[in-house]
């Protein structure tokens, strides 16, 4: 991608531009309403046509002291008129609010990338908050940027001045300059956000008056102010896309979705049962606003209530659905482990943070991998499910429903919080394309002489469902280990073996119902394979790509389904002669690999709480091709060591 440095250029020279992309981030105090205006001006790309992908990227306190570096708020957003993957390793232009934002971001801007801050908050204090012994505007400390640099604070306060608001509730309109700024500059119409406006402040005409007046005080400034140099208009054309309704969605918003689908698909109402935590808690605040789909929504005291009312509902007949963080879901793990034992279907959704304990509540990383396959007392296996992308997590939630139901097994899902967060556009699918999948409960005795046989299996090694209340069919439920069939207590050796046995092949089992792994690009073999899962899709893709263009033989294989893994994933590895998997943790879907197909699996770590840059994925495949230090040319390394980063650091 051009710099937009140089599509200024093209710019000044021709009176137009039109990139293919451009990274834009919105910085500033986590009080400066950031997140509403990076969310505000992706509906405005999204309108425009273009593709996109957001980054939210906020501090865990909850009210940080105003003007410190740890209370930066950030939004950065990647549109442009071909496929977008990712938010954007480096932005083009960095909107900094006051000097904190300026100096936590602006080492990730492009070199000749614009910076524009707001000089009225480059006070004397301000300064001395964000570690400054001097005014970065001034002193040339900027130079490898372009750099505008004017009081939005003011220009603001003038443009509100005829509502009579104090000054404190003024300058909160200042975030609305700014939009309108970054509206006229990227060429976008004002329209849905003064409509968006007047509908967020109808019962305050006057609020929404003056946030309307500020955006078009910023949108006038860009078309009036004649600043030669870097501020220029620039046009980013539509991407094309197929014929369709399209709306932009969150992971978040995905996934609700998607589990009231699924439970429209198996035939059931839907039970959710949740606790507020970061970043799980927007589905509890998305679902409680489905009721009329069958949605029952209930915020327990705690953790463990809240899986264990989702458990009671499936008991009961309904699709138990609960979800969390990292912490919550290691509290629910002796509960997954009742119904691994109770065998009812259940869908467990893990939103991964920074951990451990408390960790990075705000920040994403993919570290609850061995905790979803591996973490619970005794042999509790079960089915998990990975997101690749905020609109995935949609057909992932239908999936994880699918498999709790007709395997009579809690299934995980797992997000992250960049996934959670994140927006991207999504062509919504017809609902008839997706086949149904009704349960049917057993209504009648099916052993002799009319008894029920709770825990009888069939072929694929499932059990009945009953619902409670069905004549003829009480039977005895619990965490204690059952009988084989009748599900009485019996703690006979020769029992539990059978037993245990029988639910491990049964999760196994649904190996054979899920579709073989694909080559998400490149060929079936070669010399390198780069897999993943989760939302490291986007900036593996993207890294592969780019090789594949410079001609190495490298491939993108992207797993969805992390447990069990696809029957044929073990042979089409042994196609490439090595395997790199890039992960948000110490390596632990490397490990899985290596357990259960001997592959010699290189991993590419990373727990900084940031998602992978494309460069960082871009520069470890570099390193098969072209040698690392220590290795003669064209060699791999071949023990667990992490490969450097570009800039000789570890990952």
């Amino acid at each position: 991608m051009a710099t937009i440095s140089a599509e200024r250029d093209a710019a000044a020279k021709t009176g137009t531009a039109s990139p293919e992309a451009v990274v834009v981030r919105f910085a500033g105090d986590s009080g400066d309403g950031m997140q509403l205006t990076g969310g505000q001006f992706t509906l405005s790309t999204a309108l425009a046509g273009n593709d996109l992908a957001t980054f939210p990227d906020f501090p865990a306190e909850i009210r940080a002291p105003q003007g410190t570096l740890f209370g930066v708020s950030a939004f950065q957003i990647n549109f442009g008129s071909s496929e977008i993957t990712t938010a954007g390793d480096a932005p083009d232009v960095l909107v900094a609010m006051n000097p904190a934002a300026l100096k936590t971001n602006v080492q990730a801007l492009k070199p000749g990338g614009l910076v524009i801050a707001d000089t009225g908050e480059f006070t004397k204090r301000n300064l001395e908050k964000a570690k400054y012994e001097a005014n970065p505007i001034e002193d040339g400390s900027l130079a490898k940027w372009d750099v505008l640099a004017f009081d939005i604070s003011a220009l603001t306060l003038e443009s509100v001045k005829e509502f009579g608001l104090g000054n404190k509730e003024a300058l909160r309109c200042k975030n609305m300059w700014t939009l309108g700024l970054a509206l006229w500059m990227f060429d976008r119409d004002r329209t849905p956000l003064i409509d968006w406006l007047r509908t967020k402040f109808a019962k305050n005409p006057i609020l929404a008056d003056a946030n309307i007046a500020a955006l078009n005080a910023g949108h006038a400034y860009g078309e009036t102010a004649e600043i030669s140099g870097p501020l220029r208009k620039l046009h980013v054309d539509p991407v094309p896309a197929e014929a369709g309704l399209y709306r932009t969605i969150t992971g978040a918003e995905a996934v609700s979705l998607g589990l009231v689908a699924g439970a429209q698909l198996a035939g059931l109402p839907m039970f959710f049962g949740g606790y507020p935590i970061t970043p799980a808690s927007a589905i509890l605040h998305n679902l409680v606003k489905m009721k009329e789909f069958g949605v029952t929504t209930f915020q327990a005291e705690d953790e463990i209530a809240a899986i264990c009312a989702a458990i009671g509902a499936s008991y009961a007949g309904s699709l138990g659905v609960t979800s969390s963080s990292g912490p919550g879901i290691a509290l629910k793990g002796e509960a997954m482990g009742l119904a691994v034992m109770t065998e009812l279907p259940l869908v467990i959704v893990n939103s991964q943070r920074g951990g451990p304990s408390t960790g990075l509540p705000t920040k994403t990383e993919q570290s609850d991998l061995y905790q979803a396959v591996y973490g619970r007392n005794g042999d509790a296996s079960l089915p998990v499910v990975a997101a690749r992308s905020p609109a995935d997590a949609f057909e992932c939630a239908i999936e994880a429903c699918r498999i709790a139901t007709q395997f009579m097994t809690p299934v995980m899902l797992l997000t992250d919080g960049y996934i959670g967060n994140a927006a991207e556009p999504w062509k919504v699918p017809d609902p008839a394309s997706y086949k149904p999948f009704p349960v049917t409960f057993l209504e009648e005795a099916n052993g002799p002489d009319g008894k029920p046989l709770p825990y009888k299996r069939d072929a694929r090694g499932v059990r009945p469902w009953i619902k409670p209340g069905t004549p003829g069919l009480m039977h005895r439920i619990g965490g204690i280990e059952k009988g084989i069939d009748t599900g009485n207590i019996d703690y006979a050796p020769n029992v539990h073996q059978t037993q245990t046995d029988a639910r491990k092949a049964k999760v196994d089992g649904v190996a054979q119902g899920i579709p073989a792994q694909d080559v998400c690009l490149g060929d079936e073999t070669g010399r390198l394979a780069v897999v993943g899962w989760g939302s490291t899709y986007g900036p593996i893709n993207q890294a592969v790509r780019r090789a594949r263009r410079k001609g190495m033989s490298v491939s993108h294989i992207h797993v969805r389904h992390v447990w069990p893994l696809p029957a044929n994933l073990g042979d089409l590895l042994a196609g490439f002669d090595k395997v790199l998997v890039p992960e948000m943790n110490t390596g632990q879907f490397k490990t899985v690999l290596r357990d259960q197909f001997l592959v010699d699996a290189v991993p590419l770590n990373k727990t900084s709480g940031q998602p992978f840059a494309i460069a960082e994925i871009e520069h470890a495949i570099g390193t098969f091709f072209d040698g690392i230090p220590g290795h003669d040319e064209g060699e791999v390394p071949v023990n667990d060591t992490q490969l450097p980063s570009p800039e000789g650091k570890q990952n």
